[in-house]
């Protein structure tokens, strides 16, 4: 199991990014949480096989229809909290 730090920027908030990603997370059987940072990205936990945490973060370029992304930072955690399901704060 794997644990990725995601941190998007662009027009990611106020537009439904965070319950797509929940969405898109539940889709792929992947925990972890989606929330607002005060400087206007979003950052994305998301926990589960490697396989579907790279499905998440095809996902993650585009997000939803209103979304406009302009960079996704990724890092790779080693330790950590283990993730029951996928939450939104």
């Amino acid at each position: 199991m794997a644990t990725v730090r995601f941190l998007i920027a662009g027009r990611v908030q106020g537009v439904g990014f965070r319950a797509g990603t929940r969405r898109q997370a539940e889709l792929h059987a992947l925990f972890g949480l989606a929330r607002n940072l005060s400087d206007g990205r979003v950052e994305v936990i998301a926990q589960g096989p490697s396989p579907a945490i790279e499905r998440l973060a095809l996902w993650l370029e585009r997000g939803p229809a209103h979304a406009r992304v302009d960079s996704v930072q990724r890092s790779h955690i080693t330790s950590g909290p283990v993730y029951t399901d996928f939450r939104i704060d």
